[in-house]
């Protein structure tokens, strides 16, 4: 994700931001294929226009989410007359908004979905309706007391999410039940999306051969693959070709996790390139050599490139986080066959991003 800069003032500011601390403008994101976070001011009637226009003065409207319940900062240009965002309009259904603590656990989630848009919108991929697959759409639902707790997935597009994860310690009791090291709303989300780019991008095509070969025969079934991990557990040596423990559990679960895997690389190189960061990253052979994130941000970089800045960069941020206290960010090891499932998913956006927004 990259980090912005106030048109009005030049103040640091970042993707959730809905105001500028140091001028005071409202900010709203300006739809692909802007891609960005601006300051705004208000027009009068009910619109509202870039604090710097420059060239052109476009004209925008607030997305209702943001009017009613403060939940979104996207906003739609006046040429459209949806009174949803390009966000949130692929909500099927929210919580009931009534009950106590649902408002905030779906603006959590709110802001993981536009994390994950951002990144599907910037790599190109498809969401909309097409020959090779539905529309992407999300359903947030909620527990009802006394009632059995309601299940997330994914299904014909449609990515179904329990809110409940939202709450920390919920969250934190499923990591430990489930034996996960990492386990975040953005992680769960990349990976349901992860299953709806297997439907688009993999299910009956030409990609499909090449997909068993490194993950597996999908026709294995589900149901009893999944009843097999949760009672009995991984393989023991699942590290040898899966990014995490779930993923052993059936080829679609080790397709969507990677995917997950990949956006996380995807959004991290993106975020350190921003910055400006530069490593100088030690070598074994004593001699240290200059790392640089922006080269790897590049929509055409080789998976090699990716690969050169990534290591170095979770083992940098670990550190970091060693040094507070905390536990790693990045607590995976990647061996070869995950590496290379990691690649297989690079050339396969590389190659379905025609139509790149950014």
């Amino acid at each position: 994700m990259k980090v912005f800069h106030c048109d009005s003032c030049g103040n640091l500011i970042f993707f959730e931001n809905v105001k500028c601390l140091n001028c005071g403008h409202t900010l709203g994101f300006l739809p692909f294929p802007v891609g960005k976070l601006s300051a705004l001011l208000p027009t009068g009637d009910g619109t509202w226009r870039k604090a710097n226009p420059g060239l052109t003065d476009q004209f925008y409207h607030q997305c209702d989410n943001s009017l009613k319940h403060q939940v979104c900062n996207w906003m739609i240009p006046m040429t459209d007359s949806n009174p949803f965002c390009g966000s949130c309009r692929l909500n099927e259904m929210i919580p009931d908004l009534a009950v106590s603590g649902n408002l905030d656990r779906w603006h959590k989630f709110e802001i993981a979905k536009r994390r994950t848009l951002y990144t599907i919108m910037r790599l190109g991929l498809p969401m909309d309706e097409g020959g090779n697959g539905p529309a992407l759409r999300f359903k947030f639902i909620a527990d009802v007391a006394g009632a059995p707790p309601l299940r997330s997935g994914h299904l014909h597009g449609l990515i179904t999410i329990n809110v409940a994860e939202a709450d920390d310690v919920e969250r934190e009791r499923r990591r430990v039940n489930l034996h996960e090291p990492y386990r975040t709303l953005l992680g769960h989300l990349r990976h349901e999306v992860g299953h709806y780019y297997w439907d688009r991008l993999i299910a009956g095509g030409e990609r499909l051969g090449g997909f068993r070969e490194l993950f597996g025969d999908e026709t294995a079934e589900y149901a009893a693959a999944l009843k097999q991990h949760y009672e009995q557990g991984p393989p023991a040596d699942w590290q040898l070709r899966q990014v995490s423990a779930y993923a052993g559990a059936h080829p679609w679960e080790d397709w969507a996790e990677t995917w997950a895997h990949y956006f996380h690389m995807i959004d991290l190189i993106e975020t350190a390139a921003s910055f400006g960061i530069l490593l100088k990253f030690p070598r074994m052979t004593g001699k240290a050599e200059i790392v640089e994130p922006r080269k790897a941000v590049a929509m055409d970089a080789s998976f090699e490139t990716l690969l050169e800045n990534w290591f170095p960069l979770t083992q940098a941020v670990n550190s970091l986080n060693r040094s507070m206290g905390l536990p790693d960010a990045y607590p995976f090891a990647l061996a070869d066959k995950s590496i290379e499932k990691l690649r297989f998913i690079h050339e396969l956006v590389q190659s379905t991003s025609a139509n790149r927004k950014v």
